[in-house]
Formats: structure tokens, C-alpha cells, sequence
């Protein structure tokens, strides 16, 4: 009794303080929408933002309540909302933040650098690309929609757990598969952008240090510019999501394997699953200039 109270307090205040933070970026961000001081990459903060409250309201929400002992609340189209949404910004949250590390990559590469021939136009011109993530990740969780049901609606042979209120029904070995192997290309599609613009940026940031030394060597008074202070809040961010990702996948094998029982462990899963979505606005509240100044 007193562990599950424990462990809802601890979902709820995770997720409570996640949401928080992301609706302030959201809000600040869309602030700068009317100034002159918008940029694409304001944009993403803004969509990213917007991904991790749905993230923390679908996952944080529904766990919370079960914990607490609230009895079955879903019907079998609150399953599919909840359980759908979920699949949706998961993606959404691994694209958005690939794409958040290869636009900061091409903002401070070299005006000689072939990456800077995939610099926007205007800051609008990313509105297509997070249009096409919604697409792609909305096709991708499609099957969902056919097979995740209300707990209470299906016999116990039936089922394979998915969740406290809402079921997943097997569908065929082909179909299933054939999303499966969706998904996979998806995340390592998106990773492998994130991994080569990451790697791209330490590379940049190693010049820059290099020449800061060489400078102040010599005694010239240096100012490190904004841009790659926003590198290292970008790097730091990816860092984290990465850490989050992996963590979790491991733990779901050693999960699924061999611990299938194992309450605490399956806590700590539940946790990673959403961690990223609740810590990433307290990586970048105290690295934006714009951010930090609104928060004191």
C-alpha cells in the first residue's frame, strides 16, 4: 500500500513538473513568433515542447491513477486514444529531436560548408518537415487502431498486456512484423541523423576550443558567441534522449526475459519511458538566454 502510494507520488510529481516546464518553453517560444528574433530552430523547441506534454498527459496520467487504485476509467476508444497518441509521440519525439540537432549542425556550420546548402530559406520552411513527421508516425502506430482494447471488454486468454487499462491484440505474424521492422528503420533512420550531426558539431566545438586557447594565448580578449553555447545545450539534450532511449530498451529485454515479475524494475521502465519528456525543459531553461530571463 504505502509503495504504491510512494510510486504514485513520484509518477505524479515527475510528470506535474514536466508539463510544467515544457507549457513555459511552449509558451515563450510562441511569443517569439511575432518578433524578429524567431528562427527555425524556435520552431522545433516549440513542436518538441508540444510533443513531450502530449507524452507526459497519455503516459504520466493513466499510471498515476492506476497506481493511486482508481478503477478502470477507459473504454475501448479511450484505450485506443490513449495507447495510439503514445505510439504517435514517441516517434514524433525521436524525429523532432533528430531534426533539432541537424538544423543547429547546419546553423553554425562554415558559410563554405556543404551544410550549408540545406539551410532554410525562411524559418517556415520547417513547418512541411514536422507536417511529414506527423504522417509518418501516424501510419506507423495505424495498426493500434484496430487491435488495443478496454481491459474489461475481453476474456483473459485473449490478451497480451500492453498497459494497466487497455489490452493489445495480437495481430497476424506478417502485419506485425511489417510495422515492427517500421519502426526500427524509423528510429535508427532518425538516430543515425542525430549521430552525424552530433559528431559534427563535437568536431566544430573542438575548433572552437582550439582557437579560444590560441587566443588567449596571446592575449586577445574572445567572447564565445551564442550560437555555440546552443550547441552545447543541443549536444546535452541528445545526450540525454539517447541515454533515456537505450537505458529503456535494454531494461525492456532484461524486462521481458527475465524479470517479468519484478515490480521495481518495471517501474524504473515506466519511468525512462517518459524521463526525457520531463527533464528535457530543465536542460534548456538554463542554457537559452531567452529562457532564463523569463524564468528568474
Amino acid at each position: 500500500m504505502y509503495l504504491s502510494v510512494f510510486t504514485g507520488t513520484i509518477f505524479l510529481s515527475i510528470s506535474a513538473l514536466g508539463i510544467l516546464g515544457n507549457i513555459f518553453i511552449l509558451l515563450i517560444y510562441m511569443l517569439m513568433l511575432k518578433g524578429s528574433k524567431m528562427k527555425s530552430i524556435h520552431l522545433i523547441f516549440i513542436h518538441l515542447a508540444f510533443t513531450n506534454i502530449i507524452t507526459l498527459l497519455i503516459k504520466g496520467i493513466p499510471k498515476t491513477l492506476a497506481i493511486f487504485g482508481v478503477k478502470n476509467f477507459l473504454e475501448d476508444i479511450g484505450c485506443v486514444i490513449f495507447v495510439y497518441l503514445e505510439r504517435v509521440a514517441r516517434g514524433l519525439s525521436i524525429c523532432t529531436s533528430a531534426l533539432l540537432t541537424l538544423v543547429q549542425a547546419i546553423t553554425i556550420s562554415p558559410r563554405d560548408s556543404a551544410w550549408r546548402k540545406l539551410k532554410l530559406q525562411s524559418a517556415w520552411n520547417i513547418l512541411p518537415v514536422l507536417l511529414f513527421f506527423w504522417i509518418l508516425n501516424s501510419l506507423i502506430g495505424i495498426n493500434l487502431l484496430y487491435h488495443t482494447k478496454n481491459i474489461s471488454s475481453l476474456n483473459m486468454s485473449q490478451l497480451t498486456q500492453s498497459g494497466q487499462y487497455c489490452y493489445f491484440l495480437q495481430d497476424n505474424l506478417l502485419m506485425r512484423w511489417i510495422f515492427l521492422t517500421l519502426m526500427v528503420l524509423r528510429d535508427a533512420g532518425f538516430q543515425g541523423i542525430m549521430g552525424v550531426a552530433s559528431g559534427y558539431m563535437v568536431f566544430l566545438l573542438h575548433k572552437h576550443h582550439q582557437r579560444v586557447l590560441y587566443l588567449h594565448n596571446t592575449k586577445f580578449l574572445y567572447k564565445t558567441p551564442p550560437e555555440m553555447k546552443a550547441v552545447q545545450s543541443v549536444l546535452l539534450l541528445m545526450s540525454c534522449f539517447l541515454f533515456f532511449y537505450w537505458t529503456e530498451c535494454i531494461l525492456s529485454l532484461l524486462f521481458n526475459a527475465f524479470l517479468e515479475n519484478n515490480s521495481i524494475m518495471k517501474n524504473i521502465q515506466e519511468y525512462l519511458r517518459f524521463g526525457y519528456a520531463s527533464l528535457s525543459p530543465f536542460i534548456l531553461i538554463p542554457k537559452d538566454r531567452n529562457l532564463a530571463e523569463c524564468w528568474h
